[in-house]
Order: structure tokens, then C-alpha cells, then sequence
């Protein structure tokens, strides 16, 4: 195992003082509990947005804290939950009195943890309510999840429930729109390899030089099936296939393409698959209205992609376009 790392016991730590060192203009850490809160939180009379989840999927969730997006998110170790002892006083910290929305990934773990934190919250007066993303169309249930699992679309459900809330939304509506995101977004992933956790020091699962994994979650779990490597136009048409079945998208619908890297692809090969995507979604009679491509949420060093498709309609177009301001995303502030 060859990483940029001093002790594998303090990968995390060490990552987030330095998040917090490179971007103190966006963010403010707390270390002991460790959580990462918009700068200038709680911002008075607007909704709160918390997410989190296990590290190694940078820049989700540290990377979209600040302005139109999250006021806080809570960093687990590798590939595990954040505590509720963590997520609770992050919560606490960001509430103006307008109430605050979990934003969770369907993994069991985070499931547990952040409904264990939103009661504990609200017995300290906090109004908390939870969206709970499954955008995954690869399989209902998996090593850590029951139902869907929560992938990409975790990023545009914060972004459109950002600008919600930045924008005066009240607790109901912020909840309805990230409800309405989760609702019209799905994904589907590929692995051309594993990744390496720091402190396991070994790959997560094994590909043959020949062999990808199709249907990956974000932590190296089992998808649908391994199959003999293929060419991208190829490999997109196995991921975009199944997301637009289940979408039941239908000419003249309007969509957000999300080609998102897994952590080890590069740029130029996402814009392939991109490419490929695109075609197929303008031969469907879709229009792609926005986009985005890049290393959003990740795992680790895996080399791979997932595709993600969201019907949208005007206001969410209108929130998508809206301000924001983060490490991660940065337009129109």
C-alpha cells in the first residue's frame, strides 16, 4: 500500500485540519466532536441543512458545506457511520430556531445513527427532519443497506435543498424539495478496480486486469455482476439503461446529467461517458437542461464512474442554478 499518509489511525483527523486550514473563509471545524459547520452558523431565521457519512468519499459531505448548500457535516472514519455523539451537537450548532433537515444516505449505519441523533436533538428543542437518499438502481439491498443505497445523488439533493433553504424556505418546504429531488434522481456505478482502506492496507475486493464490477455502491460492495471489460460507450449504455427504465423517463423531459469519478478516472474519461450518455438520452427525446462531471463522491482511489439522471422541472432548475459557494461547487455568489 503506497498512500500520501503518516499513521493510518489518523487519516481522517488529519484530513479534516487540513480542510479546515485550506478553506477557514468557508468553514469552521470542531475537533473533538468532529464536525464541519458553515462559517458564521447558525445563520439566523434559515433552515439548516446537516449531512455526513463515512470518509473517503471526498468532497462529499465536508466539501459542500458553505453557502446554498450544507451548514454542517459530520465525518465518520473510513467507509463508517458518523456517531451520534457527533452529529447531535453538530445539529445543535447550526439551528437558528427554523428548524434543521438531516440529509442521509440509505446505509444502515448512517440510518441508525442519525435518527438516534435527530431525537436527541429534538428533545433539546431542535425541529429535525430526515430525507433519506436511495437513488441506487443497482440492487435493493446490499452488505450495508435494506433498500436502495444512497450514491450520487446525494449531491443534487444537497444542492437544490440548499438553495431552498438559503433562499427563506420554511422547514416544510426544504423538506418537500430534497423529498421531490430524491424522488426523480437515479444512479447506477462500475468498478474497473478496488480501493485500498488506509488502515486495512489491502484492496476491498479483486478485479481480474480483464474484469469490471458493475453496479457498485461507494464503499467497494458487491454490485450485479462482473462482466469481461468493455469499451465506455459500451459500459454506459449498461449503467444509463437501467437508471432511465426506472426513471420511466419520457421524451420531452428535461434532465440533469451527473457523471460523477469514483476517485481514480480521470476527467478526460468521465467526458466519454458523458459523451455516450448524452447521445443516448437525446435519442430517448430528453433535453439535458444542466451538468455536471467530475470527482464528487468518491471511494477512495477507485477507478470507475457512476451515471446519475434527474428529471427536472423548473424550480428545481431555478434552485440548481442558484448561488452556492463551497469547497466542492462554486457559481453565481
Amino acid at each position: 500500500m503506497k498512500k500520501l499518509i503518516n499513521d493510518p489511525r489518523a487519516v481522517v483527523d488529519e484530513s479534516v485540519e487540513g480542510f479546515g486550514m485550506a478553506h477557514a473563509d468557508i468553514v469552521d471545524v470542531h475537533p473533538e466532536p468532529k464536525y464541519v459547520i458553515r462559517k458564521g452558523a447558525p445563520v439566523a431565521g434559515k433552515v439548516a441543512l446537516v449531512s455526513g457519512g463515512g470518509s473517503g468519499h471526498e468532497p462529499l459531505h465536508a466539501g459542500f458545506v458553505g453557502l446554498g448548500m450544507l451548514d454542517a457535516a459530520v465525518p465518520g472514519a473510513v467507509f463508517t457511520s458518523p456517531t451520534p455523539d457527533q452529529i447531535i451537537p453538530a445539529t445543535v450548532a447550526v439551528d437558528s430556531g427554523a428548524g434543521v433537515v438531516h440529509i442521509v444516505k440509505n446505509y444502515t449505519g448512517d440510518v441508525l445513527n442519525f435518527e438516534t441523533a435527530a431525537e436527541m436533538a429534538q428533545a433539546e428543542g431542535v425541529h429535525v427532519r430526515s430525507v433519506l437518499v436511495n437513488d441506487d438502481v443497482a440492487v435493493e439491498d446490499s452488505l450495508y443497506t435494506a433498500g436502495r443505497r444512497g450514491v450520487g445523488g446525494t449531491v443534487l439533493v444537497e444542492k437544490i435543498a440548499g438553495a431552498s433553504a438559503q433562499r427563506g424556505d420554511d422547514l416544510d418546504t426544504v423538506t418537500g424539495i430534497a423529498e421531490r429531488v430524491v424522488a426523480n434522481v437515479r444512479t447506477m456505478g462500475v468498478a474497473l478496480s478496488g480501493c485500498t482502506v488506509p488502515h486495512a492496507g489491502t484492496p476491498s475486493f479483486e478485479l481480474d486486469d480483464n474484469e469490471i464490477e458493475i453496479g457498485i455502491g461507494i464503499h467497494g460492495e458487491p454490485g450485479r455482476h462482473k462482466i469481461a471489460m468493455e469499451n465506455a460507450d459500451a459500459i454506459t449504455d449498461r449503467l444509463l439503461e437501467p437508471v432511465l427504465e426506472d426513471l420511466a423517463l419520457a421524451s420531452g423531459d428535461k434532465v440533469l446529467l451527473f457523471v460523477n469519478g469514483m476517485g481514480g478516472t480521470p476527467q478526460s474519461e468521465l467526458y466519454i461517458v458523458y459523451r455516450r450518455a448524452a447521445q443516448v438520452l437525446a435519442e430517448r427525446g430528453a433535453t439535458v437542461e444542466r451538468s455536471l462531471v467530475g470527482n464528487y463522491v468518491t471511494s477512495l482511489e477507485m477507478q470507475g464512474c457512476s451515471v446519475s439522471v434527474l428529471r427536472l422541472d423548473d424550480e428545481m432548475t431555478r434552485l440548481w442554478d442558484a448561488p452556492v459557494h463551497t469547497a466542492a461547487l462554486r457559481w453565481g455568489a
